[in-house]
């Protein structure tokens, strides 16, 4: 008997469910409100003689024990197995060694890399002048294990070499990558090296950042790990380990955009800070958070692009029915300046975050009142700004706050609260005919709209078509052209006639298209954009197929296909290696 159907054999699911959310008794079965979406009447069956889960309504979500703490507690198998594992009493040596393999390694290999990356830190003063510099003190230093990675080609590589970890499962771990040339290379050179934990403290990947000296300008600022066996950075927040048994004391999370606005938010005495390390929020974001509490902080930095990623935070958790509100920084641009500059002051700011739609009135409304020629306001901007704000005071899902913010705005514009309701009113319907109608277009737009792969191999024909040298070099990447632009190419190349009607006038448009581009071409630019595309059509043929195993993996795992399910695996490991480089 496997490790897994021990486990199945020993913890039963309605017992283990039941510590997370309340079940009720429906016949043979329990029932609850699904946690993973929002809804007023349950839909979430847990079947006792079947040991399942399944979601009914909108999310559509089921599996075993195994899939429901992955989902709830946002982690990968691996993790689950050995909680489940201690749980039911079975001894971890008995996990199989393909799983210790494929995930126990990887955890083994980053934690190294963190312990090589400390020793490097703890060796260059002008790294540590420099986070002193930041405002980064020795405690805040050393309680998230920040470390430096040298500007050097291999040596990370060469150290956990010695350590005994093979290159194969460095570079699964995202920590070096074979160059063009066969030899493997650190991925992070000359950085502040941040780890980044998994919401159980194990260290999963890391994002690093350049030190200025090291910074010509060709390469990010910031680099995160890729995606590998453990690290999905949409399900990851930074500092979130440290920062829950805080947040479901504070009954809030501050939610800031970078590592160092965290540090400096946590050093500076707020602890219930997260971060969502240079990534969108996602729903597994606010799911991880909405088990400690349903009140949110935003602080984004301060520029349009920061308050642009702040309103999708805003309607994203708005969706999911958080109380949300907005910290305003006084002349800084992020947390991190702010306790830079004024230590101390991030409590009291905190304390002072502005409802969501004060936020709303002041972006739209306070400070956008553009005067027109005649140095009157300019009423089609007023109304444009002030239907956006009826927007979000629509999508408010309690009537007593819709209501109550009517009449702020009411005061604010000097406009009457029923006009402003019938404006509200009609905007819906408008909306809604709108969406009815776009609805409609995209259904029809989805049997022929194009994928970005198609996109890309329309345009690498047109470029030989505008300089033919460069057939030869598309035959190498031929195989990662879709079926109907393979077809379109050997048209266009004279190799073969077609007896397509549709290919030939597709293939025909495409040569008179590229014959007016020609005249505005930079041919001395032309190869470069060539081989980048490329690139980018051979990454986006691996990531279809990507998808495609995917698919496959779910299908083995559902017909419980041992053989099948290690083959496929072994295949998205190398392919995902491929992408990786």
């Amino acid at each position: 008997m496997t490790p897994t159907e021990q486990i199945k054999e020993k913890i039963d699911i309605v017992d283990f469910i039941k510590g997370y959310i309340e079940l009720r008794p429906a016949g043979k079965y329990f029932k609850a409100n699904c946690p993973f979406h929002q809804e007023k009447t349950p839909s979430f069956i847990v079947s006792p003689d079947r040991q399942t889960w399944h979601c009914f309504g909108s999310c559509g979500e089921g599996g075993d024990i195994f899939k429901f703490l992955m989902k709830y507690e946002n982690i990968e198998f691996y993790e689950a197995l050995k909680i489940l594992a201690e749980k039911a009493g079975i001894e971890l040596k008995k996990i199989s060694p393909v799983d210790q393999k494929q995930f126990g390694i990887l955890y083994d290999i980053n934690n190294s890399a963190k312990d090589f990356f400390k020793k490097k830190l703890l060796a260059n003063s002008r790294v540590k002048k420099y986070l002193e510099e930041r405002g980064l003190k020795d405690k805040a230093i050393n309680e998230f294990e920040i470390g430096f990675a040298p500007q050097a080609y291999e040596e990370l590589t060469l150290d956990l070499i010695n350590l005994g970890y093979d290159i194969k499962d460095i570079e699964r771990a995202g920590l070096n990558f074979k160059s063009e040339k066969g030899n493997y290379i650190d991925r992070f050179r000359g950085r502040i090296m941040f780890p980044i934990f998994n919401h159980f403290g194990k260290i999963v990947g890391f994002s690093g950042r350049i030190m200025p000296e090291y910074d010509n300008g060709e390469t990010g600022k910031y680099i995160n790990s890729p995606e590998t066996a453990i690290y999905n950075k949409s399900k990851i927040l930074y500092g979130f380990h440290k920062a829950k048994n805080f947040i479901r004391q504070e009954n809030q999370a501050l939610l800031v955009e970078g590592q160092m606005d965290f540090l400096m938010s946590y050093q500076d005495g707020v602890k219930n800070a997260v971060a969502t390390s240079g990534t969108a929020l996602t729903e597994d974001h606010l799911r991880a958070l909405r088990r400690q509490t349903d009140n949110l902080i935003f602080s984004f930095d301060s520029d349009e692009a920061g308050l642009k990623a702040a309103e999708r935070s805003i309607d994203l958790a708005d969706n999911l029915d958080f109380n949300v509100k907005i910290l305003t920084l006084q002349d800084s641009k992020d947390p991190a300046e702010t306790v830079l500059k004024h230590p101390g002051l991030m409590v009291d700011l905190v304390k002072k975050s502005k409802p969501v739609m004060e936020f709303y009135f002041d972006r739209y409304i306070n400070n956008k009142q553009p005067a027109g020629s005649s140095g009157k306001p300019d009423i089609g901007e007023f109304k444009k700004n002030l239907r956006i704000v009826l927007y979000k005071i629509k999508n408010l899902i309690s009537p007593i706050e819709r209501d109550y913010w009517i009449k702020e705005l009411s005061l604010l514009v000097n406009i009457g609260e029923q006009v402003l309701v019938q404006e509200m009113t009609q905007l819906s319907e408008i909306k809604k005919e709108n969406r009815t109608e776009k609805n409609l277009i995209n259904n029809q737009l989805q049997i022929t709209a194009p994928t970005r792969r198609d996109l890309i191999g329309e345009r690498l024909i047109a470029l030989t078509i505008i300089k033919d040298s460069l057939k030869n070099k598309m035959e190498e990447y031929f195989q990662y052209l879709p079926e109907k632009f393979q077809k379109i190419f050997n048209y266009c190349s004279k190799k073969e006639p077609s007896d397509d009607s549709e290919i030939a006038r597709l293939a025909d448009d495409l040569v008179l298209r590229s014959s007016l581009e020609i005249e505005k071409t930079d041919m001395e630019k032309i190869d470069e954009e060539f081989s980048d595309l490329l690139k980018q059509l051979r990454s986006e043929s691996l990531k279809e197929k990507r998808n495609e195993l995917m698919r496959a993996i779910k299908e083995a795992e559902r017909k419980k296909d041992e053989q099948k399910l290690s083959e496929v695996l072994k295949q998205f490991d190398e392919l995902s290696k491929l992408l990786q480089n």
